[in-house]
């Protein structure tokens, strides 16, 4: 199939490492979609099982297929290099281990153009997250080519994983008010024990050792567009949404991996919270307040587990006073608002 560049809609772009078990699994979700005016960039990340072969197999079969080869550099230098051969009126990222169902082009095309977005959310659970998105995994990310490239400066962070995807669309998302919405986009995100993130979490101190070069990044970037007066509340939740909740909470710290991060954040934080309004800060959540104005880690540590321990209590109690509503249908939204909320 021979389509024009300069009449090309969608440039979907897959950064490739050692993803021979799963890639032409993932190049077939994209061959197989109902909307056909794409183009697929593969950026080969110097993988060295059979994925060059598999990309190269793949690339005699359709026209619309590009293939770069790249020394070893790392996901967010393979995404920035497909980017730079990106033609296509708007672009989205696909990682190889994963799929996209039939219609997803279709319906985030259809609801980009119809919204006149720079940035289309996709997937029902981050569609969610409006009118306050701090960040978005590179899945809920469809993007107009035409706003990436008026700030070109905007790139995904290399030697930084994880969170490259968070740090990338956070300083976008700050940079427009034209943001849509594809809640029927499905993405099937694959599970399986090579996961990157997986990986890296495992080892806390490398991500601790990053953290501080996110807010490099961040001050950088504010700084840059002057934008800590106007987007401060942007800013905080971001630190909520990655470092205290993806990575103080949500990751297995000791003591002192704790306490050099508490006092990382609070830090930071204690620079913006000047910026803020009384009403921006009663929307940060109850626990982050907390551990803004914590003494130290084990100081929060305390309360937090006092705050969980009340959380599940209450999810608990309203659990069992839905199952007493009559209307089945009822009790199963209600079960579902009350898991959404807890």
């Amino acid at each position: 199939m021979n389509i024009e560049k300069k009449d090309i809609s969608v440039s979907v772009i897959i950064p490739v490492y050692n993803a021979g078990k799963f890639l032409a699994e993932t190049i077939e979700s994209v061959l197989n979609q109902s909307f056909k005016n794409f183009e697929l960039i593969l950026i080969n990340d110097g993988s060295t099982d059979d994925s060059a072969a598999i990309c190269t197999e793949y690339l005699r079969k359709d026209a619309r297929i590009q293939y770069v080869d790249q020394a070893n550099s790392g996901v967010s230098v393979a995404r920035n290099l497909g980017l730079s051969h990106a033609t296509g009126e708007y672009v989205f990222f696909l990682d190889s281990d994963d799929t996209i169902d039939r219609g997803f082009l279709a319906t985030s095309y259809d609801a980009a153009k119809e919204q006149d977005s720079d940035i289309t959310i996709i997937g029902e659970e981050f569609c969610k997250r409006l009118p306050r998105v701090p960040a978005l995994p590179t899945c809920a990310q469809f993007l107009r080519l035409e706003f990436l490239n008026t700030y070109r400066d905007i790139k995904f962070p290399q030697n930084i994983q994880p969170c490259e995807d968070g740090l990338f669309s956070h300083q976008l998302i700050a940079l427009t008010k034209n943001i849509g919405t594809n809640p029927q986009g499905v993405y099937h995100y694959r599970h399986h024990e090579n996961q990157n993130h997986l990986k890296i979490n495992e080892n806390a101190d490398l991500v601790l050792q990053q953290i501080p070069i996110w807010l490099e990044i961040l001050d950088d970037f504010y700084e840059r567009y002057d934008l800590f007066k106007t987007k401060a509340l942007h800013l905080a939740l971001f630190m909520e949404h990655e470092p205290f909740g993806f990575r103080y909470l949500a990751m297995p710290l000791n003591d002192q991996q704790k306490t050099s991060l508490h006092h990382l954040i609070k830090n930071y934080m204690l620079r913006i919270l000047p910026y803020l309004s009384a009403e921006e800060k009663e929307l940060l959540s109850e626990p982050f307040l907390y551990f803004i104005n914590s003494d130290g880690a084990s100081d929060f540590d305390r309360f937090y587990i006092r705050y969980t321990k009340k959380r599940s209590a209450r999810k608990k109690l309203y659990l069992f006073f839905i199952k007493f509503i009559p209307l089945r249908k009822i009790r199963k939204d209600l079960r579902k608002k009350v898991s959404e909320r807890f």
